[in-house]
C-alpha cells in the first residue's frame, strides 16, 4: 500500500491540478444525474469554475518548487515549466467558463445538457497532462483527451448544420492528425527501445549516423501532426469551420488552451528529443530549428493574407490564430544559447497576452451575440454609441491582437522579434514585422465598424458576466503593456533550463 500504480502516497500533493480535475469530474456528472430540469446547467457551470480555481491554486503552489519532481518513473515531471503552462490554461478555461455562464442559452445548447460546463475539466486536465509529460505515452494519453473531448464540445450545437459540419470535419481531421503522431513516435521508439524523452534523446545522440534518415522521417510526421494541433499553416484549414460550428466560448478554448498545450508539448519534444542530435552528414539539429522557422514563416503570412477577406468574426480570429501560431513558433525556432537564454519566457509572454486578448475578442462577441447580433463583423457597427464602455474594452483588446503600444499584444510581439534578432534570424523578424502591418488592415475593420458607422438600433445591454469577463481580459492586457519587464522577470524566475529541458538540477 506504500504505491498507488507508481504513485507514492506522498507525491499525491504534487499532483494536485490533475487530481482536482479528475474527482470534480465525476463529482459533477453523477450531480448532473439528479437535478432537475433547468436549474442544473448553471450551478454545474459555478461550480465547475470552482474546481478550475481549486485546480489554479493547486498549480500556483507548485511555481515555487526548488527543484523539478520527476514521478510515475520519470513519465511526469512537476517543474515551473509547466506549472506555469498550467496556470495559462486553467486561466483560460476560468475565463472560457465565466463566459459561458452569460452567453449560454436554449438556442445555442439545450438546457439538459449539462456537461457542457464538466466537459471543460478533462479537456483541460488534457492540457494539464500535456504540460508535464516527460513520457511519449503520458504525452499522448494527454493529447487525446484534449482532442476527443473537444471533438464533443464543438458539436454541442447538434440542430445547427454549422456546427454539425465543424465537429465532422474536426474529428476526422483529428484523428488523421493523431495517427501521423503516432507514427511519428513509433519511428523513435523504434529507434531507441524507450518512450521516456531524456533516453531517447540519449540513444539519437550515439546513433545519429545509424538513424539518420529516419530520425528526419519522425521529426516531420510529429511536425505535420503538432503543426494541426497548434493550427499553424499549411494545417490550419479545419480552424475557420470548426471556430465558427462551436459554441462561443468552446471557440475561445480552442483558440487558447487547445493551441497552449499544442505548443507546451512542441517545446518538449523537440528541445528534448532533437537536442544536440546532429552529425557532419545529418545535421539533424539545425535542420530542425530550420524547419520550425519555415513553418512559422507560413503561419504569420498565410494567415494574415487568408484573415484579409473574412467578414465572419469567428473565422477571422481563427486565421488570427493561425499568424499567432507563426508568432509562438519564432522562439522555438531561435535557440537558446549564451546570447539568448529567453525563448521560453518570450514564449510563455506572449501566450498569456494571446490568451488574455483573444478571450477578450470573444467575450465581445458574445456580447453582440446575446444582443441580437450575428457573428458578422458589421454586427459591431455603431458599437460605440450602443455601448461606449465595452467597446472601449473591445478597442484595447484590438490593438493588442495588432501588437500596438501599450498593451500585452505589443511587447509580447516586441521581445519575440529581439529575440529572433538576437540569433540572427532576421529573415523572421522582418516577416513579423511586415506580417504585422498587414494585420492592422482587418484588425481596424472592427473599430471601423464600431466607430465609423452608424446604426438606429437600441443600446446594447452587456450581460454582467460577459462584461466581467471581457474586462478582466482587457485590465490583464494593460497590465503586461504598462509593466512587461516586471511579467518577464516573473517568468524567468520560474521557468529554468534545467525544467524544460528535463535536465536534473
Amino acid at each position: 500500500m506504500e504505491t498507488f500504480h507508481g504513485l507514492e502516497w506522498s507525491q499525491l500533493a504534487d499532483m494536485g491540478p490533475e487530481l482536482t480535475l479528475v474527482i470534480a469530474a465525476v463529482v459533477l456528472s453523477l450531480l448532473d444525474l439528479f437535478l432537475p430540469g433547468r436549474a442544473n446547467r448553471a450551478l454545474l457551470g459555478w461550480l465547475t469554475l470552482v474546481a478550475v480555481v481549486i485546480a489554479g491554486v493547486f498549480a500556483a503552489l507548485q511555481l515555487g518548487v526548488d527543484a523539478p519532481i520527476d514521478i510515475l518513473g520519470q513519465s511526469y515531471r512537476v517543474d515551473g515549466f509547466a506549472a506555469l503552462f498550467k496556470l495559462i490554461f486553467l486561466g483560460g478555461t476560468a475565463l472560457a467558463v465565466l463566459m459561458s455562464l452569460g452567453s449560454i442559452n436554449e438556442e445555442n445548447v439545450p438546457h439538459h445538457v449539462g456537461e457542457y460546463y464538466y466537459f471543460y475539466l478533462p479537456a483541460t486536465l488534457g492540457a494539464l497532462i500535456m504540460a508535464s509529460s516527460a513520457d511519449l505515452i503520458t504525452l499522448f494519453v494527454g493529447l487525446e483527451l484534449l482532442s476527443i473531448t473537444s471533438y464533443v464540445m464543438v458539436g454541442m450545437r447538434k440542430k445547427q448544420l454549422a456546427s454539425n459540419e465543424g465537429a465532422f470535419k474536426y474529428i476526422v481531421l483529428g484523428g488523421i492528425s493523431s495517427a501521423v503522431i503516432l507514427y511519428g513516435m513509433s519511428f523513435l521508439y523504434g529507434m531507441t527501445g524507450t518512450t521516456n524523452l531524456m533516453e531517447i534523446n540519449a540513444v539519437l545522440q550515439s546513433s545519429t549516423d545509424s538513424f539518420g534518415a529516419l530520425i528526419y522521417v519522425s521529426f516531420f510526421l510529429l511536425l505535420a501532426g503538432f503543426g494541426f494541433k497548434i493550427a499553424a499553416a499549411p494545417f490550419h484549414n479545419w480552424a475557420p469551420d470548426v471556430y465558427q460550428g462551436a459554441p462561443t466560448p468552446v471557440s475561445a478554448f480552442l483558440a487558447v488552451v487547445s493551441k497552449g498545450a499544442g505548443f507546451a508539448l512542441l517545446f518538449r519534444v523537440f528541445y528534448r528529443v532533437f537536442d544536440g542530435v546532429g552529425s557532419s552528414e545529418y545535421p539533424i539539429q539545425y535542420d530542425v530549428l530550420l524547419a520550425v522557422g519555415v513553418l512559422a514563416a507560413a503561419a504569420m503570412i498565410i494567415g494574415n493574407i487568408q484573415a484579409l477577406r473574412q467578414t465572419n468574426m469567428k473565422r477571422l480570429l481563427a486565421l488570427s490564430g493561425v499568424a499567432n501560431a507563426g508568432y509562438l513558433l519564432v522562439p522555438v525556432a531561435s535557440y537558446y544559447g549564451l546570447v539568448h537564454y529567453t525563448n521560453v519566457s518570450e514564449l510563455m509572454f506572449y501566450l498569456i497576452a494571446y490568451t488574455l486578448m483573444n478571450v477578450g475578442a470573444f467575450a465581445a462577441l458574445a456580447i453582440v451575440e446575446r444582443a441580437g447580433g450575428s457573428e458578422d463583423v458589421k454586427s459591431f457597427a455603431g458599437f460605440y454609441y450602443r455601448a461606449p464602455w465595452t467597446a472601449a474594452g473591445m478597442v484595447v483588446i484590438v490593438l493588442s491582437l495588432a501588437g500596438l503600444p501599450v498593451t500585452g499584444g505589443f511587447f509580447g510581439k516586441l521581445y519575440i522579434m529581439l529575440g529572433a534578432v538576437e540569433t540572427h534570424k532576421y529573415w523572421l523578424a522582418a516577416i513579423m514585422i511586415g506580417t504585422s502591418v498587414i494585420s492592422l488592415y482587418y484588425y481596424f475593420s472592427i473599430v471601423r465598424q464600431m466607430f465609423m458607422r452608424s446604426t438606429e438600433e437600441n443600446p446594447v445591454r452587456v450581460p454582467v458576466i460577459l462584461g466581467i469577463t471581457l474586462w478582466l481580459c482587457v485590465i490583464g492586457t494593460l497590465v503586461m503593456g504598462f509593466y512587461p519587464q516586471g511579467v518577464l522577470d516573473g517568468i524567468d524566475q520560474v521557468t529554468k533550463l534545467s525544467d524544460w529541458m528535463l535536465l536534473p538540477q
